[in-house]
């Protein structure tokens, strides 16, 4: 290849022989084929010749890098399974040891632009290998830090951020370039799914781990030496694929990055939806715990009615805002802003409930749980979900841009009927939340008698001595 040893190393795709084939016929604008009106979808074959890599192949790398991202959100949430037990060693409050995640969050906010400019620009393969590494070690060395040395894990939780940055902001792009249209939208599924199952096994395995071995720092030693394993993977398993080479859909020269700014200007113009997300999410959160906060001392079930009323009424907002998005773009801003701080209210209320209606010694798995059901039934099928109803929309409508927006148009409308479901779910929850919310303060007292599904009593004094009823006689 002309020019290569001039390029940085990190530059290069790992094996840039085994790249696309000059004049891959059945792709369009190849040679001896001409282009049709709109691009047509490569095949398998034509995604082999244009990655140089066999269907297989890719598949196996997106098994890696969807083992990565478990891995990854399980470290994440180790600590929180045996924060109790931090928080005694090293002698700290709730202040503190909520310090240790806002420490993690803060360095991998500000690290991920870091790692975006470099992903962007060097091999992929290497950074990831880099900072999973770096990010390995750093997490066994905090489990040997001494109880009066605080600070250092603080420190070591910081530069944890750096290996997930490294990850986080890279991996789609590997897949991206990889797959294309449905492919691409069920492989991301595939592992944007290990989300949630991977903070539900970050709680059990710190759990679980400090319980068998009787000593919380094991805990955070269980992730290293799967991060040897990810690092393997990834050096032997995973190559670099030319970028954007799946979406030409031939062998043209490669792109260039651009200038940094440039890309930050380019970006700007496409953030206006992220920046109401931002602004609504604030809003619409503290809107919903000042509301709630108020509506508590004049009706117990405050709580889930405020967020029943957030989902009822971010439904039609967000059905409008599909709806005039062919018509005015202005419409459609203003209706996506009421909507989702309409929806973002319930946000800390449910992690609120939560916790008021679970005992103490039960709350880091029922957080588990909750991670874990809410992205299973959320985020985790629902961009495959929507693409699959978008897809058999357009199958029987004549192919052209127009087809392929209404089709999307339709599909995301379903967002706004599970809104509506959700709040009924909410108004159900209203009819529970007291006695529920009874239950856990009983138990904590010591005053229920937990016992099988037939002997649901508890303790109460009569007359000078103690008796058993049945906790209905006493919630009603």
């Amino acid at each position: 290849m002309a020019g290569s040893d001039t390029a940085p190393f990190l530059s290069q795709a790992d094996d840039p022989d085994d790249g696309p084939v000059p004049g891959t016929p059945g792709l369009p604008g190849s040679t001896g084929n001409p282009k049709s009106e709109e691009p047509e979808v490569p095949d398998q074959e034509g995604l082999q010749r244009i990655t140089g890599l066999s269907p297989g192949r890719s598949a196996l790398i997106v098994a890696v890098l969807c083992y990565i991202n478990l891995l990854n959100y399980m470290d994440r949430f180790t600590v929180a399974g045996v924060l109790p037990d931090i928080e005694q060693f090293f002698n700290i409050g709730d202040s503190s040891s909520g310090l240790i995640q806002t420490v993690f969050i803060s360095s991998y906010m500000v690290l991920a632009p870091v790692f975006g400019y470099l992903g962007d620009r060097y091999n992929r393969k290497y950074l990831m290998c880099g900072g999973i590494a770096f990010w390995s070690l750093v997490t066994l060395g905090s489990s040997f830090i001494p109880g009066e040395h605080f600070w250092l894990l603080l420190l070591t939780r910081g530069l944890v951020g750096v290996g997930e940055a490294s990850y986080s902001t890279i991996a789609p792009t590997l897949i991206a370039d990889l797959f294309v249209a449905d492919q691409r939208s069920r492989m991301l599924s595939i592992f944007y799914f290990a989300i949630p199952v991977g903070s539900g096994l970050g709680y059990i395995a710190g759990s679980k781990v400090k319980d068998m071995a009787g000593d919380w720092h094991w805990a955070l030693r269980v992730t290293p030496g799967l991060g040897v394993v990810a690092v393997l993977l990834l050096f032997l398993v995973v190559r670099e694929p030319p970028r954007g080479a799946v979406e030409r859909h031939s062998d043209l020269p490669p792109l260039n990055p651009t200038s940094w700014w440039a890309d930050l200007r380019a970006l700007a113009r496409n953030l206006i939806f992220g920046l109401i997300t931002c602004l609504t999410g604030v809003l619409g959160v503290g809107l919903g715990v000042e509301i709630s906060r108020r509506l508590r001392h004049s009706n117990p079930r405050a709580d889930p009615l405020v967020c029943a009323t957030g989902l009822l009424g971010s439904a039609p907002f967000l059905f409008l805002s599909l709806a005039c998005a062919r018509g005015s773009i202005v419409a459609t801003y203003i209706f996506i802003f009421i909507g989702e701080t309409l929806l973002s209210m319930n946000w800390a209320i449910v992690a609120d409930i939560l916790l008021y209606v679970v005992i103490p010694t039960r709350r880091s798995t029922a957080e588990a749980f909750q991670i874990v059901l809410s992205h299973l039934l959320g985020d985790a099928g629902s961009p495959y979900l929507i693409g699959l109803i978008s897809d058999r929309l357009r199958r029987n409508w004549p192919p052209s841009f127009l087809s392929e927006f209404r089709a999307l148009q339709f599909s995301l409308m379903l967002c706004a009927f599970v809104g509506a479901l959700g709040g009924a779910a909410f108004l159900g929850t209203a009819i529970f939340i007291e006695a529920d919310r009874r239950r856990a303060q009983l138990h904590v007292q010591g005053l229920l008698h937990e016992a099988g599904s037939t002997d649901d009593r508890i303790v109460v004094p009569q007359r000078g001595r103690s008796t058993r009823v049945p906790v209905a006689s006493v919630l009603i």
